[in-house]
């Protein structure tokens, strides 16, 4: 295993906790919600660590980047990394329904099981599970809550910073 090391970036959903290895992300935070990540004690803050990640999340909030690209260090089981992988696929201001998530990796019939990957997702917004929803169209769960979600995906369908009534917090 690797030293942890966290730092928080100020956004309108809330301060974001951004841990991994100093460069590789591991963990996104939300604020509240069951995403809430706290620090553990063996981890070690350093706020002039993940310089890249603050930076092209900034540029996501302001709605001046709609494809990260960051070094990242995702844990989990290999049909959770296939879920993750293909979520990064899914394009800035899209939606798709967990049945379609779980077609696009060749299980059709494992929606529930897509579904609980997409909740296991570490690394939220930059994988973007918010854009994941159900088959009747409806917000299901969000680590950072529904709201959270409602304004992610407002902000990616063409709502700017101004035009999402300030944040969330």
């Amino acid at each position: 295993m690797f030293d942890v090391v966290y730092t928080y970036l100020e956004s309108p959903i809330g301060p974001l906790l951004l841990a991994g290895d100093g460069v590789r992300l591991s963990k996104v935070g939300f604020p509240t919600g069951k995403g809430r990540v706290a620090p553990h004690d063996e981890w070690r803050r350093d706020d002039g660590r993940f310089v890249e990640a603050r930076a092209q999340l900034s540029a996501y909030f302001a709605g001046e980047l709609r494809d990260f690209d960051l070094e990242l260090m995702p844990v989990g089981t290999p049909f959770q990394l296939a879920v993750w992988r293909a979520l990064t696929a899914i394009p800035y201001g899209a939606t798709i329904s967990y049945g379609e998530l779980a077609a696009r990796i060749g299980r059709p019939a494992a929606s529930r099981a897509v579904g609980a990957a997409n909740g296991a997702n570490p690394i939220p917004i930059i994988v973007p599970c918010h854009r994941v929803i159900g088959a009747s169209g409806a917000l299901t769960g969000f680590g950072g809550g529904i709201d959270t979600k409602r304004w992610l995906l407002a902000h990616e369908q063409g709502g700017g910073p101004g035009d999402l009534q300030g944040s969330l917090f």
